[in-house]
């Protein structure tokens, strides 16, 4: 049987100072971890929009100077569909961030932090990666 083609989807990591923006996911995929805010691309949306939209939706925040980093395969869940994820990176223009849409808790995380944390373990690699540019 031939898996349809991967689903794209879009995350965005904010950073400020010597933190990273995380969100718990409320639901699958990955329902408990902590990740970027992000989702799936809606249809006829470009990756920039879908990011945008996706970071306020979960966090209430917007972001300056978005730009692609990296592009992930996310293998099925279950059932369900493989992700092709754009992760982005912005910059935080102020603001507390709300939990909203499938967000349980959004808030800002140091590397010791999210060492702690039930992570996605590609979104600690990116967030290394980012606070030791």
């Amino acid at each position: 049987m031939q898996h349809p083609p991967p689903l794209p989807a879009v995350s965005i990591a904010l950073v400020d100072r010597d933190r990273v923006l995380l969100v718990k996911r409320g639901r699958a995929p990955a329902k408990g971890l902590y990740a970027f805010p992000g989702g799936r691309v809606e249809d006829g949306e470009s990756l920039e929009a879908a990011v945008r939209r996706e970071l306020f939706e979960e966090t209430g925040l917007a972001a300056d100077a978005v730009e692609p980093i990296e592009t992930l395969l996310i293998e099925r869940e279950g059932a369900g569909a493989a992700f092709e994820l754009n992760v982005f990176r912005g910059v935080y223009v102020g603001g507390e961030p709300m939990a909203g849409d499938d967000a349980e808790t959004a808030g800002w995380f140091t590397l010791s932090e999210m060492a702690e944390l039930p992570i996605i373990p590609s979104v600690l690699d990116v967030a290394r990666k980012l606070l030791r540019e």
